[in-house]
């Protein structure tokens, strides 16, 4: 082991004691980390000479930049023929569906705008129908991101930008007028900076536990949610394993259970491809942590089936696996295939290291771990054939807000709220001093990401409609209303 004289701040030295020290690795790798807590704000600050606050407000487009039917066609290669249709017609239903589909688009946009250069582990994706409830072990409910298809290191404002976005569409759906609209995406670009600065007023092991979901009202100001939220957590408190499975499934002569077909959202599979679902299970047991395996070795598998889910996953090879324990009590595993992230081929023209090729479970669940403050205790991938799979349970009592639904006067509360759980969740990869300095005390960053947010919505509005004219011309194939 090298041994280094610490002289203050530097990666790998216990900062400002003077002493030899060993150089730890994996410790201090953030910049800024084991230095004193003004010099990672400082840093941060520093940083809007270079990147002002309010550039985050330009959206410039290029001219090569793909139409939304060329757009849609790319991100439906790989997937399966049959159900691109339905994925189709699922973008094509509103402007915030398009958007939710589009990541790789939005990815294309977000490469030409502005970057701190401060690398986070970003959700890729986190539109603002992608937070929701979901269960812990004990049984309670969290409340955080939850879908990391397209999770990578990168820059934290493209998570930002297209939270700030997906609201002003919500908005405008939800029949909100402009300035509310606006406000939505002011508020999530507020929450998010105030959060910040709560966070890097912590120690590092206080920061990581920060904002306990029962102070999420209070801390950004939510509280013409509480109705809403105390809704969507009862119904979440009954979607779970057993209800599907009663709703899905039908015994069977030996007294099991299997899957009733029940086209195109959910059909049973040959023997062959479930066998190779069944298989990729043992391969799935060697990624979890060994604590987990007397758990799952009470369960038996007793059938597999095809689901078609989400709306940017449509397309994708997804099984839903049933098992039983002793008691006949069910569980369901979903096996879901993991494509390579769509933002991938846009980190380098952001300035952004290109991470290895690897196994895209791995990816998924890494990047899920490292934001969420609990993930699900049996989350893990496999492999089925050379297609790379994450596996979570299924109706793990998961269940979200639709932004879209939500009254005028309750989607900027929304915008706080989840603003705030963004901020949580890249704060776990990216040093909240450092962003806490850039973001600073002021609305500036609130102003420039609502007026982006504005100008992004109008542009996928344009998006949206350029898809349904391709889909009524028959230039494209869609299935509404699947």
């Amino acid at each position: 082991m090298t041994e280094v004289l610490s002289a203050g701040a530097g990666a790998g030295t216990a900062a400002g004691t003077g002493a030899r020290v060993p150089v730890v690795p994996g410790f201090a790798r953030w910049p800024g980390a084991g230095s004193p807590k003004a010099e990672g704000k400082a840093e941060g600050k520093a940083l809007r000479g270079r990147v002002p606050r309010s550039a985050h407000a330009e959206l410039a487009l290029d001219a090569a930049r793909p139409g939304a039917l060329a757009a849609v066609k790319e991100s439906n290669r790989g997937r399966i023929p049959e159900l691109t249709p339905i994925r189709v017609g699922r973008m094509a239903a509103t402007p915030l569906a398009f958007l939710r589909g589009a990541a790789g688009l939005m990815a294309y946009d977000l490469a030409r705008t502005p970057v701190t250069g401060i690398r986070a582990q970003i959700c890729g994706d986190a539109h603002a129908a992608n937070f929701g409830l979901y269960g812990d072990a004990r049984g309670g409910l969290i409340i955080d991101l939850n879908d990391f298809d397209e999770t990578v290191p990168g820059p934290w404002e493209w998570d930002l930008k297209r939270l700030a976005a997906s609201l002003v569409l919500a908005g405008r759906e939800a029949g909100a007028d402009e300035d509310t609209c606006r406000e939505a995406a002011y508020g999530a670009a507020g929450a998010y900076r105030r959060t910040l600065r709560l966070l890097a007023k912590l120690p590092a092991l206080e920061a990581w536990h920060a904002v306990a979901d029962e102070e999420l009202v209070s801390h950004t100001d939510a509280h013409d949610l509480l109705g809403t939220l105390e809704r969507v957590a009862q119904k979440a408190r009954a979607n779970t394993s057993g209800r599907f499975a009663a709703r899905s499934t039908e015994e069977t002569e030996d007294g099991g259970r299997r899957f009733v077909d029940a086209p195109p959202v959910l059909r049973r599979v040959a023997d062959a491809e479930a066998a190779a679902v069944v298989s990729s299970l043992e391969r799935y047991l060697a990624t979890l942590p060994e604590d987990r395996l007397p758990l799952l070795a009470r369960y038996a598998v007793q059938d597999v089936a095809f689901r078609v889910v989400g709306t940017g996953s449509v397309g994708t090879r997804s099984y839903v696996v049933l098992l039983l324990d002793h008691w006949g009590e069910p569980l369901v595993l979903q096996v879901k295939e993991a494509r390579a992230s769509a933002l991938l081929p846009h980190l380098a023209t952001a300035g952004f290291e290109v991470p290895k090729e690897g196994h895209e479970g791995r990816r998924v669940v890494l990047g899920q771990r490292c934001m969420q403050v609990v993930s699900d205790l049996l989350l893990g991938w496999t492999t089925i054939g050379e297609r790379p799979f994450q596996v979570r349970q299924f109706r793990n009592r998961k269940g979200s807000v639709d932004p879209a639904a939500l009254a005028a006067g309750q989607i900027d509360d929304y915008g706080r709220m989840t603003g705030a759980l963004l901020a949580r969740a890249h704060s776990h990869t990216a040093d909240p001093r450092l962003l806490a300095g850039y973001c600073g005390k002021n609305d500036e960053l609130d102003e420039a990401v609502a007026a982006f947010a504005v100008a992004y919505a109008d542009r996928t509005e344009a998006d949206h409609a350029e898809l349904v004219a391709a889909v009524r011309a028959g230039r494209i194939a869609a299935e509404p209303g699947v």
